[in-house]
C-alpha cells in the first residue's frame, strides 16, 4: 500500500498534503493535551511507531505473484487514541520513505491519508461501537479488517483516477498506467483475501497479550505504563522480521520503471513507461529496501529494523527531555 514516487501526479501529490495538513495540526493539538493528562502517552507514541513499522515488514504473498502486509493501524488506535495514532503512523510512514526508500517522498500526503488517517479513524469507530455494546474484540476485529480494506480501496481509487487526471494530448497516461478498474480490484483483492484477516490476527494476539501483560497500557485508563512487556514484543518481531522475505515479489502498484516495463509488456499494454515515471522524482534511500551493501538480506532486515527501533527511541527521549523543560 505504499504508493512510490511518480505513480501519482504532482497535483494529486499536493492535494492529499493539503488534505492532511490539518489533520496532522489536529493531531499534534490533541496529543499534546493527552500528554498533560497521560504521560505515558510519550513513551507508547514510540512503542506504537516501533510496532507499526515491524508490523508492515512481514510481506505476506498474494494470489496472483504481488505481496501485501498488515499495517496495525486499528491496533494503535486502540492503544494510544487515534489522534496519537494518526502521528505514530505518519512518523513511521516518514522514516520508511526517507531512510528505506518505502513509499514515495513526493507521495507521502497520500501515504499517510490512506494509512495514518482513513485507518485508524474508521478502525477506532467500529472498536467503539464494539465496546459500547461490550463485545471489544469483535470491535477490534471489525474495525481492523474494515481499516485497512477502505484504506487500500483509496489507493486504488487515487491510482486509478491517475490515466484520467494526467495524461497527454492522446490520452497517454504520464503516471500509474491502470485505470479504476483494474487498480481498485487488485489493491482490494490483496486486502480483503489476506491482508485484511492477517490485520485481524495480529490485532487481537497484541491487544490480548495488552490485556494480559499491560492491561494499564489501554488508551481509556490513564495509568502507568509498563513498558517491558513490550520490548519483548518488539525484540521478538525485530528477530523474527526476515521472514517477512519469504513473500519477494513485489506488492501490486510498488514495481520499480523496470518491473512496471516488463509487467505492461506483458500484458501487451506498451513497451515503454509513462512518461511522467521516466522522467519524475527520483530518490536513493540510504538503505533501499531495507538492504545493507555487503551483508545478507535476511542480517540487513534485522539491522533495519534494529535502526528504526534505535530512532524511535532517541526521538520520543528527545521529546520526553523537551516536555520536561518546559514544565
Amino acid at each position: 500500500m505504499h504508493i512510490p514516487d511518480n505513480y501519482l501526479s504532482p497535483a494529486t501529490c499536493g492535494t492529499l498534503v493539503a488534505a492532511m495538513a490539518p489533520v496532522w495540526t489536529v493531531s499534534v493539538l490533541k496529543v499534546k493535551a493527552q500528554v498533560k493528562k497521560r504521560h505515558e502517552t510519550l513513551p507508547m507514541l514510540g512503542i506504537a511507531a516501533s510496532l507499526a513499522f515491524l508490523i508492515m515488514m512481514f510481506n505476506l504473498p498474494i494470489p496472483g505473484g504481488t505481496t501485501a502486509h498488515a499495517v496495525g493501524g486499528t491496533l494503535l488506535a486502540v492503544l494510544i487514541g487515534p489522534w496519537a495514532a494518526c502521528l505514530a503512523l505518519t512518523v513511521t510512514l516518514l522514516l520508511q520513505a526517507l531512510l528505506f526508500g518505502d513509499g514515495g517522498i513526493l507521495a507521502f500526503g497520500a501515504n499517510a491519508f490512506n494509512m495514518a488517517f482513513i485507518m485508524p479513524f474508521v478502525g477506532y469507530a467500529c472498536y467503539r461501537i464494539g465496546h459500547h455494546y461490550h463485545h471489544d474484540k469483535l470491535g477490534l476485529a471489525v474495525g481492523a479488517y474494515l481499516g485497512i480494506n477502505l484504506a487500500a480501496l483509496v489507493a486504488g481509487i487515487e491510482l486509478g483516477l491517475q490515466p484520467l487526471l494526467a495524461h497527454t494530448a492522446n490520452g497517454t497516461p504520464l503516471y500509474c498506467p491502470y485505470g479504476l478498474n483494474v487498480a481498485v480490484p487488485a489493491m482490494l483483492l490483496a486486502h480483503l483475501l489476506v491482508a485484511g484477516w492477517v490485520e485481524v490476527l495480529f490485532s487481537l494476539f497484541v491487544f490480548q497479550f495488552v490485556q494480559k501483560v499491560a492491561p494499564t497500557n489501554l488508551y481509556q485508563t490513564p495509568v502507568k505504563t509498563h513498558q517491558r512487556p513490550w520490548v519483548y514484543l518488539l525484540a521478538g518481531l525485530a528477530v523474527l522480521s526476515p521472514l517477512g522475505l519469504l513473500a519477494s515479489n513485489t506488492a501490486w502498484g510498488e514495481w520499480s520503471p523496470q518491473e512496471l516495463k516488463q509487467q505492461l509488456v506483458q500484458q501487451h499494454l506498451g513497451t515503454h513507461v509513462p512518461q511522467g515515471m521516466q522522467h519524475g522524482f527520483q530518490f536513493d534511500a540510504l538503505f533501499s529496501d531495507y538492504a545493507i551493501g555487503g551483508l545478507p538480506v535476511s542480517v540487513g532486515y534485522v539491522l533495519s529494523a534494529a535502526t528504526a527501533l534505535i530512532i524511535f527511541l532517541l526521538l520520543i527521549r528527545g521529546l520526553q527531555r523537551g516536555t520536561d523543560t518546559t514544565k
